[in-house]
This record gives C-alpha cells, sequence and structure tokens, in this order.
C-alpha cells in the first residue's frame, strides 16, 4: 500500500482544494441559512444560541453532514502520520455521493446556486467544486 503526507503529497492534492472550498462554501451557506432563520423567527440572542440551533434545529440539519464531511477530510488531511495515496480517491468518490447524489446534496446544490445569484465569490467556489467532483 502506498503511502503520503496528506499536508503535501500531489495525490491529496484536490482533496485539499475541496476542503477549503467546501469550507468556504459551508460558511457562507451557514450564514444564509442564519439570516433566513432570523427573517421568519427575529434575531438570535447570542453566539451560544446560535450554536444551539445550528447543532439541533431542523433548519439547519441539512448543514450537519457536510460539518461531519469536512472534519472526516480534516482528520485524514491533518493526520501526523502517513496516510494511504488511495483515501484521497475515497473521499473524493464520498464526496461526490454527499454533494451530488443524496438529498443532503440537491439542498447543497439549491442552496448554492441561490447564493451565487447573489455573490460572484460563491459563484466561483460553486463552479471549482462542481469541476473537481466531476473530473
Amino acid at each position: 500500500m502506498t503511502v503520503g503526507n496528506p499536508a503535501s503529497d500531489p495525490a491529496f492534492a484536490q482533496l485539499r482544494e475541496l476542503r477549503s472550498l467546501l469550507l468556504k462554501a459551508h460558511k457562507h451557506l451557514m450564514e444564509a441559512e442564519k439570516d433566513a432563520y432570523e427573517a421568519t423567527h427575529g434575531p438570535i440572542p447570542h453566539k451560544g444560541e446560535y450554536l444551539r440551533l445550528v447543532l439541533s434545529h431542523e433548519q439547519f440539519s441539512w448543514l450537519r453532514p457536510i460539518s461531519q464531511f469536512i472534519v472526516q477530510i480534516d482528520e485524514v488531511l491533518m493526520a501526523k502520520q502517513p496516510q494511504p495515496l488511495v483515501r484521497a480517491d475515497e473521499l473524493m468518490v464520498e464526496a461526490r455521493h454527499l454533494l451530488q447524489t443524496t438529498e443532503i446534496g440537491h439542498a447543497f446544490q439549491e442552496r448554492s446556486a441561490l447564493a451565487a445569484q447573489r455573490d460572484p465569490e460563491m459563484a466561483a467556489m460553486a463552479l471549482r467544486m462542481a469541476e473537481l467532483l466531476n473530473a
């Protein structure tokens, strides 16, 4: 089994780029979901309440699997030990499945497209993520 350093090995380059884009998109989509929540329910009084909502309110539930997936990527990319090179491909396959074929993926695609209409940075991120996932 061939192993490499996830922080620098070229085999992990796509995964590193996807992680960076996914993290930025996730943050953007969390803010959009927060704005939608506040439009309906009023302002969230403090960060602790916001965290509670993110962890338990139905409106944010579609984002939780994406959060968990980012953590999964981080565990591989930040591992102190060399990782099997095949792990990069496995995570890219998992990303394609999660972000394109599941109900979560459909929500992610729809909300990313809406955000992209309002924000050119989000549009560029969504385009690059699609390129990486379809490579």
